[in-house]
């Protein structure tokens, strides 16, 4: 939020271009007063976006928590569709959707914020002709997301928050082509991406129409995974719909195998436990041979411990810590 009041308040009353906001929340989070927050800052009318309600120019929407902030022949939608990147509301959607139904005329910017929501998006702006903009890391209080996205997509300006409301006010305000130029393409994939997005259903069919199948399972619903076929950024979605770049994934995976060595751990010492108390109850028990397989498996617990306090598990490898 500090960011984006940062940014709202260059932006004039007279914006000729509508503002949509995704700010990741939690979903028992309140959008009223971050509205109000933002409307304190914003010369432009702030509002917490309702479905159907028809999107205009100089007014800025806020994407509730816990839905998606979509766009469909000039309304808005708000569904309450799978997560992507394990974010509701995330910015690839509302970037997806923004760019397939204006095309050129669009322009995503991304600011501070964790991990990797919003580069697969700004691909997809790029890809439907319009413009990328990310906040400069360096001014960012969170640089993951512009990381992310400079990495990934070719990025037209990377700006501090200082300047970006001139940039914007420029860029909304210049002729999108010459009128020689032709009108641009949608590309297919991503029209039926964003159909599935705003139906919050999709299929198996519809996902082999967009990638082929992997060998690995959606973390969020245990389903299998299509790899996109399509765009600069390394992608996986399954058939209900869930998303991730890359990154995202693996980000997911991580946190999924050290939640199990951690109930690995768990099990295995409390067996450990009840092995040894089996031993001291005496010879009924086997005393000698529980004894010695809770001695060996007591060797296993310390050197999983070990291997997940030293972070060996984690992203950042054995240093972690």
């Amino acid at each position: 939020m500090p960011a984006l009041t940062r940014l709202v308040v260059q932006l004039p009353a007279t914006l000729p271009a509508a503002v949509l906001v995704v700010q990741h929340l939690g979903p028992d989070a309140a959008g009223e007063p971050l509205v109000a927050r933002l409307a304190r800052y914003s010369a432009l009318p702030c509002q917490l976006a309702t479905n159907g309600a028809p999107l205009e120019a100089g007014h800025l929407y806020l994407a509730p928590p816990d839905r998606h902030l979509l766009v469909k022949n000039h309304h808005l939608l708000v569904t309450k569709g799978p997560h992507e990147n394990s974010y509701r509301p995330a910015a690839d959607a509302l970037f997806r959707a923004a760019a397939v139904e204006f095309d050129s005329h669009t322009i995503g910017v991304v600011l501070t914020g964790l991990l990797h929501d919003g580069t697969a998006g700004l691909d997809f702006i790029k890809r439907c002709g319009g413009t990328a903009v990310v906040q400069s890391p360096e001014d960012a209080e969170f640089a993951s997301m512009p990381e992310s996205a400079l990495r990934n997509v070719a990025i037209d300006y990377a700006v501090p928050i200082a300047e970006m409301g001139a940039l914007l006010l420029r860029l909304v305000g210049a002729p999108v082509s010459s009128p020689s130029a032709p009108t641009p393409t949608i590309p297919p994939d991503l029209r039926l991406e964003a159909a599935i997005a705003e139906r919050v259903v999709g299929s198996a069919e519809q996902a082999a129409q967009l990638g082929h199948q992997v060998p690995l399972t959606c973390p969020d619903c245990g389903g299998s995974l299509w790899e996109m076929a399509h765009g600069n950024v390394l992608r996986y979605r399954c058939h209900t719909g869930h998303a991730f770049t890359a990154e995202a994934l693996a980000e997911s995976a991580q946190h999924q195998l050290e939640e199990t060595l951690w109930v690995a751990l768990r099990m295995m010492e409390e067996r450990k436990n009840l092995l040894a108390s089996m031993a001291s109850h005496g010879a009924g028990y086997g005393s000698g041979q529980q004894a010695e397989r809770a001695e060996e498996l007591k060797h296993h617990v310390n050197r999983l411990r070990e291997f997940l306090l030293n972070g060996t598990a984690g992203p950042a490898g054995p240093a972690a810590g």
